[in-house]
């Protein structure tokens, strides 16, 4: 999933958006009614802008194009759902950093200011659903969240592709395994390795 979307922010390869999107639906699907009766019908599809530079830069925004995609696929297996997209309600109106290797704090302050509501009168009493490609720290959906509920949204969920893991080593060694036996049957410890988190 790592590469696919990398491979469609960075090197434009936009054919992939049909089979991610179809993967965002099915995530999406899983909040049917059927399954919560809490979860609404009638949502307010909103993808994370983009900054105008950045996405004059890459040509598009991932998240709008993943969204179109989605809501093409949940209007044919959920057709009883109310889907309406709203790329200009959210704008992003300063340009920030890429978030790709800031701590959780920085990303925070990075965010800080960075998105508005457009048009308050769209989004008050809406059930908003929030697409974005891929979530890590949570804070541009917490970012986005913050300000749509704070124009008065009744709700906001959030769909994304991907979630990011921590990463641990494959095989964290045995405490037991890190003793060698001297010439005298004696016990020696060894140096142990330490798990490195990224």
């Amino acid at each position: 999933m790592r590469r696919a979307i990398h491979a469609l922010k960075f090197e434009r390869i936009t054919a992939l958006t049909s089979e991610l999107g179809a993967r965002l639906a099915t995530a999406i699907s899983q909040m049917a009614p059927q399954v919560d009766e809490t979860t609404p019908s009638e949502l307010l599809i909103v993808p994370v802008p983009l900054h105008r530079a950045r996405q004059a830069e890459r040509g598009f925004n991932q998240a709008r194009n993943l969204a179109i995609e989605a809501i093409r696929v949940l209007h044919q297996s959920h057709p009883e759902w109310r889907l309406e997209l709203s790329p200009s309600s959210l704008m992003r109106q300063r340009a920030t950093e890429s978030q790709s290797g800031l701590t959780p704090r920085q990303r925070r302050q990075n965010l800080r200011g960075a998105f508005f509501v457009s048009d308050t009168q769209a989004i008050k009493d809406r059930h908003i659903l929030l697409i974005d490609d891929i979530f890590t720290t949570g804070a541009t959906v917490r970012a986005c969240s913050k300000i749509l509920m704070d124009a008065g949204a009744a709700s906001v969920r959030v769909a994304t592709l991907a979630r990011a893991q921590l990463r641990f080593p494959a095989r964290i060694p045995n405490p037991q395994e890190n003793k060698a036996t001297n010439t005298d049957g004696r016990a020696q410890r060894q140096p142990s390795k330490s798990a490195s988190i990224q």
